[in-house]
Order: C-alpha cells, then structure tokens, then sequence
C-alpha cells in the first residue's frame, strides 16, 4: 500500500490518535516525527479506551513496528511509565517499539524551566502544557541538549554528562528565577537506571528505516498537534515547538519526500483550540460550553478545557494547501447530530475588508472577525452509520460543502469513538 502521512488540519485535538489506530492495521511502520509527551492519541476499542502520549496508535496492532523520530523530544521517564502501562495491559511493546539515537531528551528542569517561564508570563503565557517542550526544542537548537543516544554512554559517562546538565540548568533556576536547584546525583543515577530499560530500542534511525526508505516495507507517519500549531505556519507566538506541518515527517525521520506518499489532513467537524491565542471561529458562553460538553472537549494531555467554534473554511483551506493534503478525514460528525443549526465561517471581516484567505501575521488575527454561512442541522443520529447512503440529507450536503470549498476529498468521516465507527468514501462525498 500507499504510505500516508497523517496530519492535524486545525490546533490539534483532531482525533487523529483513532485515525492512525484505524489505518495502522494495514502498515509495517508507524512513525511519529515530532513533538513529545505535550501529544495526547484517546483511542477506543470497543469498551478499553488507551490514552497515549509518546507510543504511536499504531503499537495497539499486533505485528505492527512503531518508531520515534529523531524529530522528537522525548521525556525518558514518561516513556517508561507509559510502555510499563501498555505492558500491563498485555500489549506488547519493547519487542515492535524503536527510538531513534538523534531525538532529544525532555529533562525535569525543563519541565520546571517551562511552568516557571509561563508563570512569570502571567496573561501573555502561551498557555503550554507544562511537559517541558520548548524548554527542550530550545536546547536542541542551542546545541546543548541531551539526545536519546547519550544513553547508550558508559554508566560513568553518562552520569557525568546528565550532571553538567542539571548543574547548568540549575543556575539559571537560582539566579533568572530564583528557584531551588533541582538535586542533580539523585537525577544522574535516575537517568542511569532509565538507561538501562530503554537501551535495548535505541536505534540508528538510518539504518533502521531503510526498508521503507527502500520502498518494500509500508508505513504511516504520525503527526501530533495541528497546523496551526507549527512554529513556522501556526498563529505565532501561540504554537508548539516543532513543525506539525509536511515538511517535519521529513526532517523528524531523515527519509525522503518520495517516501511519504498520501498526505491525509484531519479536521474535526468543529473547531477546537487547548490554550491561549487567535481563534476567530471561536464559541464564547453557554453555545460554546454546550458543544464542549457533547464533544467531550477536555485535554487528554493536561485535562484542560478546550475551546470550541465552527468550522473554519479560510484556516482549513490553508491547511489543506500548504501540506498539500490529497485527502482529508473529518471526525466527530456525531458531536453536531442534535444542533438546529450548524455554521461555517466562510470568510473574514478585517478593517473593513473582506478576507477569503488566511493572513499569516499575529497582528491580523485578533482583527479578523469571521463570516458565517447557516445550514440546516440533521437532528438525527450518525453514530450507526458506515456508508455515505446512511448519512442524513443535511449532513451530506454540510459535508458537500465543506469538500467544494475545501478543494480537498473526504476519504472518511468519524461517527463516534469506537475504532470501527467510520464512514469511508472512495471517489468524496460529492462522488
């Protein structure tokens, strides 16, 4: 088969983590490229519900290879915990999962580093999830970081290496934000242990993913967060630390772009943001708090409130075009079932002038107000259905729309939690 790249349409939260279970059964790889624990995949098999962090959907088929990129920040301790779940569970892990020697490591103080940087930001925070990313991206890009192949160092030099580390960070925690130090022997002697139990993946990714840079093993690639959440293309300075976008599945995995294949976007039927910044679509009082509810709109990382709103026809379009998604995947389309009424912004209002594309710089969009167009709701349930002739009258036609708009087909479309839950269409809804 095809590979596929799967990546967020909006600010994350897309319900990407069900997608990639769905579609990995079929694949030898699963890769995730980027970002780290700050990721948070809710997947549902029939009544077990698996959150997961840093382990790819993909670990829950049997046979299936998963891989962390060299993209990633990766906090070792998580990891642990997390594979030690899976594990007791029944759910075999160490044997399929590979980490690449180039990604980084997430450390405590960069956990620490990051919820003081934000506390001292008070109400211009960005609003990140505490796990310590930008902390961790930064000292990737200042080239003092820690990688995952560190660990395969002698037990004496790693030790020495984790505590020049710790003692550096601690100075800044002491005299930028003065705070107590953070006891760098105990943490070395932790990192040594966590050595141990996760040496035996640590992989040069070269090597390990030549069948599929070679073309005779298949993979999907795994994106975390969303569009609109990359450094480069998101609503700066709103966005995460790594890019969530195309060209990260390239540099996050050291393969080439003729190893990727499909590029499939995945947007909720809504729109939904975790954090500070623009959301021009957004849902403010009881309508909000009522499409948060259906939805089930809290973070499967941090628990926190999501914000809701329509869908974005104008950011989903730039989306789509950016990545250059060949097809799109909408979910939660149950969530809308029992709505009268059921809106799209179609275009933005900024100083008077009429937007039908996306402005790029943070200075526009909190001047954007967005544009509706009004469809009728369909007030019956979806959940049962799995082909296109099931769907409601209204909810084809929204579905219509939002594909001709959109320029992009609808490969499939997600009618409850359940893995098995899904509409997919081979030619678009309009097809």
């Amino acid at each position: 088969m095809e590979n596929r790249v799967i990546i967020g349409g909006q600010w994350g939260d897309e319900g990407k983590g069900k997608i990639v279970d769905t579609l990995s059964r079929d694949v030898d790889w699963v890769i995730r490229y980027q970002g780290g624990a700050n990721a948070g995949h809710t997947i549902h098999i029939e009544d077990q519900k698996h959150v997961l962090h840093l382990v790819p959907s993909g670990i829950l088929h049997d046979g299936v290879q998963c891989f962390l990129g060299g993209g990633m920040v990766i906090d070792p301790w998580s990891l642990r915990d997390e594979i030690l779940a899976l594990e007791q569970k029944g759910i075999d892990v160490r044997e399929r999962l590979q980490l690449s020697a180039t990604s980084q490591l997430v450390m405590p103080f960069h956990k620490r580093l990051d919820e003081l940087r934000e506390s001292r930001l008070k109400r211009k925070c960005i609003g990140t999830t505490g796990r310590g990313i930008g902390p961790a991206y930064l000292d990737k890009m200042q080239r003092t970081g820690m990688r995952m192949g560190d660990l395969m160092l002698p037990r004496e030099n790693l030790e020495r290496k984790a505590i020049e580390k710790i003692l550096s960070a601690n100075e800044v925690l002491s005299q930028f934000y003065e705070a107590d130090p953070l006891p760098a022997k105990v943490l070395a002697e932790e990192i040594v242990v966590l050595s141990q139990f996760l040496k035996p993946m640590i992989v040069n990714p070269y090597d390990a993913l030549r069948a599929v840079r070679d073309g005779v093993a298949s993979a999907l690639f795994e994106g975390a967060q969303g569009t609109l959440l990359d450094i480069d293309h998101g609503t700066y300075p709103y966005v995460t630390s790594s890019n969530c976008t195309i060209g990260g599945a390239l540099t996050g995995t050291g393969l080439p772009p003729r190893s990727l294949g499909e590029i499939v976007g995945v947007f909720k039927a809504y729109c939904t943001r975790v954090g500070n910044g623009p959301f021009m679509s957004e849902l403010l009082g009881e309508a909000g708090d009522q499409l948060r509810e259906a939805g089930g709109e809290y973070g499967a990382t941090t628990g926190r409130a999501r914000r809701c709103g329509w869908f974005d026809l104008i950011a989903g379009r730039y989306a789509a075009d950016i990545n250059g998604m060949t097809g799109m995947i909408i979910t939660k389309l149950d969530v809308l079932d029992k709505l009268p009424r059921v809106k799209v912004a179609t275009a933005y209002e900024m100083d008077g002038e009429t937007l039908d594309t996306y402005p790029v710089l943070s200075e526009q969009l909190p001047r954007c107000k967005p544009l509706f167009t009004e469809f009728e709701g369909w007030e019956k349930s979806t959940e049962g259905c799995r082909r296109l002739t099931d769907l409601p009258a209204n909810a084809r036609k929204y579905l219509e729309f939002l594909e001709e708009r959109m320029g992009t087909l609808i490969v499939g479309i997600s009618v409850g939690r359940d893995r098995e839950a899904m509409v997919w269409t081979e030619t678009g809804v309009s097809g």
